[in-house]
């Protein structure tokens, strides 16, 4: 009786929680970006087990000479044991692809920008029970395989991009490349990244009471960034074995095997052990920091407006041709009051903001207002 009079229950939080996520479902958003020709519509195919891509064919090079970057968004709702997740994946076909490549990163962070601000408008209103999430949570940036580290199209588009989104390297069509090959151009690119303070997707540190299965898993997650990936639409029998690979003459490249490449880390990272750390850096960090500024806007205009309203006021009170009635001048003062009471609003939030901000310890939680 003692016992039961010890229990009070609460330990079935957890359960309740786990009810209720399973119950709503979960949304991620992918956005894939590189130049035609690098396998990013077959990987994808490749991570999700499925044809959300047709065949694509590779634009010849006079189609290349006025190519402007789109943005193609596809949604695929996917059930695994009960757990419902709603995979928006966001293409960018075209990107690279011209010969004046300058503003091929425009569109990409248009779009981000334009996911973030309508969270913002939507967080702002009255009915904010039903937001839906289109933030885009990673970037899959594809390098191509025959360079010798970083292009300067790959650098400008990352530099305006890694304080938005978080940043995951791809290699494709490794198997173009030796092993030796491979493990050079990840050195390469990896000085590249320094060197160019560009700032990609950290894997958080293990906790300590995890088990060194995971521990493992994590440390060889971390020494394959960037991945060096194979994908493939075709089912091929090798050995009395199905596998996703490629026929060659002189052999099959296996895309799930991990001497052949790092798909199936890739795979886990992003599905198994990380999606929910990429969600949070994005809510925590990136649109943050993104919020802060937005709030930081409409402080200053509030301001100008504030201003402006007093030195009409002022200009009003000390012209004696100036036949302003009474109520008008209270009017004025009015709208003084609010603005006033506006600006200490909004820098209170901002204050709030940037103290969370700081508290969460990560490289990138800097806001620059």
């Amino acid at each position: 009786m003692a016992a039961e009079r010890d229990y009070i229950g609460f330990a079935t939080l957890a359960e309740q929680v786990h009810r209720k996520s399973v119950k709503r479902g979960f949304e991620f958003t992918l956005m894939v970006c590189g130049e035609s020709g690098l396998g990013k519509s077959t990987l994808v195919n490749s991570l999700f087990l499925t044809d959300l891509y047709g065949a694509r064919s590779v634009p010849y090079a006079e189609e290349r000479i006025e190519k402007t970057t789109k943005i193609d968004k596809k949604t695929l709702d996917i059930e695994e044991k009960g757990v419902k997740l709603r995979l928006t994946i966001v293409d960018t076909p075209g990107f690279g692809d011209s010969i004046n490549c300058e503003d091929s990163w425009r569109v990409c962070t248009q779009y981000i920008d334009e996911q973030f601000r309508q969270y913002f408008t939507d967080e702002s209103g009255l009915n904010r029970r039903n937001i839906q999430d289109n933030r885009v949570h990673c970037l899959l940036y594809f390098i191509p395989p025959w360079g010798h580290g970083l292009r300067q199209l790959d650098m400008d588009l990352m530099r305006r991009m890694h304080k938005k989104v978080n940043i995951v390297l791809v290699i494709g069509k490794a198997d173009t490349l030796t092993t030796t090959e491979v493990q050079k151009l990840k050195t390469r690119v990896l000085e590249d990244i320094e060197a160019n303070g560009i700032q990609i997707y950290q894997f958080p540190d293990c906790d300590s009471d995890e088990d060194e299965e995971f521990k493992q898993q994590d440390r060889e997650l971390k020494a394959s960034i960037p991945f060096a990936v194979v994908g493939s639409n075709i089912i091929l029998e090798v050995a009395g074995k199905k596998i996703r690979g490629r026929q060659y003459p002189w052999g099959v490249v296996d895309a799930e095997n991990p001497q052949h490449s790092d798909l199936i880390k890739l795979r886990n990272m992003l599905i198994s052990t990380h999606m929910q750390d990429l969600k949070d850096t994005t809510r925590d960090v990136h649109y943050e920091n993104f919020r802060a500024q937005c709030i930081s806007q409409i402080s200053q205009h509030a301001l100008r407006e504030r201003n402006k309203l007093k030195r009409e006021s002022i200009a009003s009170s000390h012209d004696p041709q100036a036949q302003t009635p009474n109520n008008s001048i209270n009017e004025t003062d009015r709208l003084l009051q609010q603005k006033e009471e506006e600006i200490r609003r909004m820098q209170d939030m901002l204050t709030q903001m940037q103290e969370k901000l700081k508290s969460t310890q990560l490289n990138d939680a800097v806001i620059d207002v």
